[in-house]
């Protein structure tokens, strides 16, 4: 059975509210017959399923759907059309550097996103150290948080993330954060959770990140389903040469 798996998902945004207008002018637009709405399909037909120890790459330019996609796996948006299923725990680092507060220290924070995350005190009192020290940020921990940089924000936000271990976990360009020896560092980590059995999704504009570390790969395009399967080279392959002009879609 698998752990994921998506059936004709489709993911449907529609523009013109009335709400961005206002009841007043909506209701004379409306008589005018000057209102109109207009739908945009962020995601189309979306079909795949992930096993337990799956490593799904995602890739795609701009507006392809991507991160749409993620929301709707991680059951932060409803779809318009299909059904996803999902079984066990599931861990989202969809925007790392957000539900912080700016004028609470390092530390404070550390404690308010695992506590945000589901973790216990007991628990971080246990891993506190080691969040820290992964995230390089013992220098910092009494300082306001709103005094780091983007870089340092984002690193503390894995470095919590990632001491969870869920059944899936899903990753929306988490590991080009920081320095070189970072990203070598978050690529370690993430390969023991999945190494520990998690099924994990990663959106990447790195394609040399994708071929080192997935074992299957979905190809979206303004959102539509490309490809799907677990030949990840040759996926990415034909997909270098969409980006290089070479191929038609």
């Amino acid at each position: 059975m698998s752990i994921l798996q998506l059936d004709h998902v489709s993911i449907r945004y529609i523009t013109g509210d009335f709400k961005d207008i206002g009841l007043k002018d909506y209701v004379v637009q409306h008589l005018r017959g000057n209102y109109h709405v207009k739908e945009f399909w962020a995601d189309k037909d979306i079909t795949f399923s992930l096993e337990r120890g799956d490593m799904l790459g995602i890739i795609g330019s701009n507006g392809a759907g991507k991160s749409t996609l993620l929301k709707a796996i991680s059951g932060i948006m409803e779809p318009t059309g299909g059904t996803v299923y999902r079984e066990g725990t599931l861990a989202a680092l969809l925007e790392l550097a957000s539900g912080f507060d700016g004028e609470l220290t390092v530390r404070e924070n550390t404690y308010l996103r695992g506590a945000m995350l589901g973790y216990t005190r007991k628990f971080m009192d246990e891993m506190y150290d080691q969040i820290i020290d992964f995230a390089d940020l013992r220098e910092f921990e009494e300082r306001p948080f709103r005094q780091l940089s983007s870089g340092m924000k984002s690193r503390l936000a894995f470095s919590i993330a990632a001491q969870v271990r869920p059944d899936i976990l899903i990753l929306d360009e988490v590991l080009s954060v920081g320095d070189g020896a970072f990203r070598k560092k978050s690529e370690a980590k993430m390969k023991e959770i999945i190494n520990g059995g998690a099924t994990t999704i990663l959106v990447s504009h790195s394609l040399n990140q994708v071929r080192s570390m997935c074992s299957k790969i979905l190809w979206l395009h303004k959102g539509r389903q490309i490809e799907f399967g677990d030949d990840v080279q040759a996926i990415c392959d034909r997909y270098q040469e969409f980006l290089d002009g070479k191929r038609k879609l």
